[in-house]
């Protein structure tokens, strides 16, 4: 008994040395396994830019939203642009580039507010809407739908249509994405259909505008991105990695009595200076260590950055994208991996 009891002890001891060691192996060989860590980078691209197409650089994107379509009294969308030339040589540059059709957007005329709630408020119209939408998608070989109907276009049959088309767009093994606003969720998007995308792009920016001439100042604060990643994750309880951060590639200009818009493109011709500032006397718009700060941000909370406009950018050494795109390579986050990511 003795005996036994000393050779149960020594396999013990054996034992215990074995599971040692091996612990000790696979924690020195973790770091050489382990996940390297990922952001998107979605930029989109308004078809009335479709003429810089060849100064942006899509390897610098992992995915391209393009927008926009909106559907007609029966369904058919209607897109204005040469899509399959942008994505030809889109696809030239970034084989691996994921690129979206974008629907509605955050303008679109009464007309085509009235298709919307037609078409997806009835629910016997919504089939045939869905199946054009699909059928646009293979015809030009899109990798996804992007749907950007905001504020009073969102109407009682949005989260009807957002669970219809996510099993539709789910069977063509498609993705499924969203542009939000940065704060708001609006009352006619349950929980089934905020689920249903794949990520929401929050647009965190906007907060002033023309629309509001006499409350000048920061349309797209740090403060204010901080604001719209904790109320979609925390009060919304979208996983951070659904989340995409929105950063603008524009301004506003409240100097006269109409407020205006103005690319970042634009401003920073004024001096080159302006590229490491947030504002010129009444223009207000983020500069290169403001997108920096939030790509920090987005690295930490989110599951990436997403750009309103692509094309509004400056295209020289003072390109934004590329400030994104470097800061991303600098904290070892990887993104395209071209062009030195």
């Amino acid at each position: 008994m003795i005996k036994n009891k000393a050779l149960l002890g020594i396999l013990f001891f054996l034992s215990s040395l074995f599971s040692a060691y091996s612990c000790s192996t696979e924690k020195k060989s973790d770091p050489e396994n382990s996940k390297t860590k990922t952001a998107r980078v979605v930029g989109y691209l308004s078809s009335d830019n479709f003429n810089k197409m060849n100064s942006i650089q899509f390897c610098k994107l992992t995915h391209l939203n393009v927008a926009f379509a909106n559907p007609d009294k029966n369904g058919n969308l209607i897109f204005n642009g040469d899509l399959d030339t942008l994505i030809q040589y889109a696809k030239s540059v970034n084989p691996n580039i994921i690129i979206s059709i974008s629907l509605a957007g955050g303008v679109i005329s009464e007309e085509q507010a009235s298709n919307w709630s037609f078409l997806i408020d009835k629910p016997e119209n919504r089939p045939g809407l869905i199946q054009n939408i699909i059928n646009f998608v293979e015809l030009h070989h899109l990798d996804g739908v992007d749907v950007d109907l905001e504020w009073n276009a969102v109407t009682s049959g949005y989260s009807g249509f957002i669970i219809e088309l996510k099993k539709s767009i789910t069977e063509h093994k498609k993705l499924l994405t969203a542009a939000l606003p940065n704060n708001t969720r609006f009352e006619n998007i349950n929980s089934a259909a905020l689920n249903a995308f794949d990520f929401i792009n929050v647009m965190a920016y906007d907060s002033t505008g023309p629309w509001a001439p006499n409350k000048p100042g920061q349309h797209s604060s740090f403060e204010f991105a901080k604001e719209g990643i904790d109320f979609w994750h925390k009060l919304q309880s979208v996983p951070a990695d659904k989340i995409t951060l929105g950063v603008p590639f524009y301004g506003y200009n409240f100097t006269y009595p109409d407020a205006t818009s103005a690319t970042y493109g634009e401003i920073i011709k004024a001096g080159a200076q302006l590229a490491d500032q947030d504002e010129l006397g009444k223009i207000y718009y983020n500069g290169r260590p403001t997108i920096t700060q939030k790509v920090v941000l987005a690295s930490q909370n989110t599951g990436g950055i997403m750009i309103w406009e692509i094309a509004q950018d400056s295209f020289d050494e003072y390109s934004l994208l590329n400030v994104i795109h470097e800061k991303f390579t600098s904290l070892k986050i990887k993104t395209t991996n071209l062009c030195g990511n």
